[in-house]
């Protein structure tokens, strides 16, 4: 074992702790942005870009329930599809006001960082839903993820460092010493 031979803290315990907090942690907020029913929400998206500052920050992601349109109010943030081109183009914006047209109800939205509305209307039928909450910086580590090199650097290395590790325990354990 690794001790302290003042204090006799073991320093390899204390260690496989910390990288124990950091693996669950890491993974549960990977899991959670993967899977957003598990704190209630229905989907959740990685903000892109400032328009929503400071309420919403780029990086940060954004989990959103879908509601009936009918509970949409001025002032809710809310995330709709907006689809130029066959691509789909999420967009997290504030309702600023609920218009009524051709009997249909629909919603001009504004970032908070922009100065005016955005150019068109909202319809039903592209409201995903309200964001009912959203947690900084994660989205940067999600779209690291999905390179080559953060799959590389978050996946790959830390398993292979694992299995190292282990393979070093194991022969030590049958050399009769204490890694």
């Amino acid at each position: 074992m690794t001790h302290s031979s003042e204090t006799g803290i073991d320093w390899r315990r204390i260690g496989n702790w910390l990288g124990l907090c950091v693996l669950v942690l890491v993974v549960g907020v990977f899991v959670v942005a993967a899977v957003p029913q598990a704190v209630g929400a229905d989907e959740s998206y990685v903000v892109l870009s400032s328009s929503m500052s400071p309420t919403i920050d780029a990086g940060a992601v954004v989990f959103v329930s879908g509601v009936p349109v009918d509970q949409i109010a001025e002032g809710d943030v809310i995330t709709y599809d907006r689809s130029p081109g066959g691509e789909n183009t999420r967009v997290t914006h504030r309702v600023v006001d609920v218009v009524e047209r051709d009997g249909e109800r629909r919603f001009e939205t504004q970032g908070d960082a922009n100065e005016d509305p955005d150019p068109s209307l909202v319809a039903p039928n592209e409201v995903i839903g309200v964001v009912t909450f959203s947690v900084p910086y994660i989205g940067y580590v999600i779209s690291f993820s999905q390179t080559r090199l953060g799959l590389l650097s978050l996946v790959i290395v830390p398993a292979l460092l694992l299995v190292v590790l282990e393979l070093r325990d194991l022969l030590a354990a049958t050399d009769g010493g204490d890694p």
